[in-house]
């Protein structure tokens, strides 16, 4: 049994119960919604994990992505990475190493986790081509479903898993080209291999295979994002939206066979695409949860793109996406740090919260911060805060001899001046 096959037969588990709780909705509303396909609980048969629950109704969520590259290998950092995501609030953590021995590094960052933690097998197994053979087009098919299992096997909560890519995605970014280039690794990697060995997409050719290993370990299935536009101008071209067309299709037969799904989304997206990116990923999908990567909604900020990515995602969110993936300042310049690890984190919470005023009219904690302010209540904004340490640091950095005020209005203090007249 799954968590699929239990919401279909009416059965109300211990994990649709806790998503009930978090989220304030009935655990109903939560079956209804795993029997639908509309909402996720990544959960895993060989480790214990805060439960999560993703997709429509819900707190829109925040993944954080972490990992060595080729240039730099430090296990300690990623593990450091990984509590400080945690400690910022992020909902989920993707483990996707690309440098070292990364089932030793993947094993330590579960280890060092209660999030749920997210994976690309295909990195591992064109890798390990690489390293053993040559080059990444020598990947064997066994080896990417053999190194999947074996993830799953490690506790992986979830699997961005690149079935979209085919032949005819790939003719139609043949046809159009790009602008920016293909950016995705693991659309880069297949459509590599693809054109080299002149076959099919072994995940799309073989998905039934893939399925009975999804559905066997209990990992949910994300439908990678390969053809995603890595600048604003290749937004919502032929070759996304075919993968995408792609990609809802076999969700629907995933859904159909007990394995959880979630279906990923574009990544540079200019604003007045981002409503016509949501409608149409949750029209095609039969409203899936959606994973939305960023976006970014301008190409011009790097060592901002975490500020650039929470506009995108805060637009993105109100609209309806379920599940954000932060970006951090580093974005396209270098691997992050754990101190810009915290930083996007907490920018993609606050674009989450900020669609979620919108989406799900969840505005209690704002008004509450009005109250705090107006009453000069300093404790209790800190506690309503995002962040609260960083809040209650900047303020006694720079505080007041008014300890009522603060230092941007001193003894000018608007709120003390009208509240010695009006009682609000």
């Amino acid at each position: 049994m799954s968590l699929v096959t239990d919401a279909k037969a009416g059965i109300i588990t211990e994990e649709m119960r806790q998503v009930a709780r978090q989220e304030g909705v009935t655990e109903e509303f939560v079956r209804r919604g795993l029997a639908g396909g509309h909402i996720v609980i990544p959960v895993s048969p060989y480790r214990t994990v805060k439960i999560c629950g993703i997709g429509e109704g819900l707190r829109t969520k925040v993944n954080a992505s972490i990992g060595t590259s080729s240039d730099i290998v430090d296990v300690d950092l990623e593990v450091e990475k990984a509590k400080m995501a945690e400690k910022a609030g992020a909902d989920t953590l993707m483990e996707l190493s690309t440098g070292g021995d990364l089932t030793a590094i993947r094993k330590k960052v579960v280890a060092s986790t209660s999030l749920s933690v997210g994976s690309v097998p295909l990195y591992q197994a064109f890798i390990e081509a690489a390293q053993n053979d040559g080059a990444v087009v020598h990947m064997r098919e066994d080896d990417l479903f053999r190194v999947t299992a074996e993830q799953a096997k490690l506790g992986t909560n979830f699997m961005a898993i690149h079935t979209g890519i085919n032949w005819e995605t790939v003719k139609r970014l043949q046809n159009q080209g790009r602008h920016g280039g293909l950016v995705s690794r693991g659309g880069a990697f297949m459509t590599a291999w693809m054109l080299h060995n002149e076959k099919e997409n072994p995940l799309y050719a073989e998905f039934d295979y893939l399925l009975e290993i999804m559905k066997e370990h209990e990992v949910t299935l994300s439908m990678g994002n390969g053809m995603r536009a890595g600048a604003v101008h290749d937004a919502t071209d032929r070759a996304q939206i075919q993968e995408l067309i792609i990609n809802a299709e076999l969700a629907d037969k995933a859904h159909a066979d007990g394995v959880q799904v979630i279906v990923e989304g574009p990544g540079h997206i200019p604003m007045d695409e981002i409503h016509a990116n949501v409608v149409l990923q949750k029209r095609v999908t039969n409203n899936k949860p959606f994973y939305m990567l960023g976006p970014l909604v301008t190409d011009i900020a790097p060592g901002y793109d975490d500020r650039v990515a929470a506009i995108g995602a805060a637009i993105a969110s109100s609209y309806g996406a379920d599940f954000i993936c932060y970006v951090t300042p580093s974005e396209h310049l270098a691997l992050p740090t754990a101190e810009e690890v915290f930083e996007g984190v907490i920018s993609s919470r606050i674009a989450a919260h900020v669609g979620d005023m919108i989406k799900l009219k969840k505005r209690d904690a704002d008004l509450e911060m009005g109250h705090a302010r107006r009453d000069l209540d300093w404790e209790r904004q800190f506690a309503i805060a995002m962040n609260p340490a960083r809040a209650r640091q900047i303020r006694k950095e720079r505080m007041p001899a008014d300890s009522d005020a603060c230092t941007m209005c001193g003894d000018y203090c608007a709120l003390k001046i009208v509240n010695k007249h009006f009682n609000f």
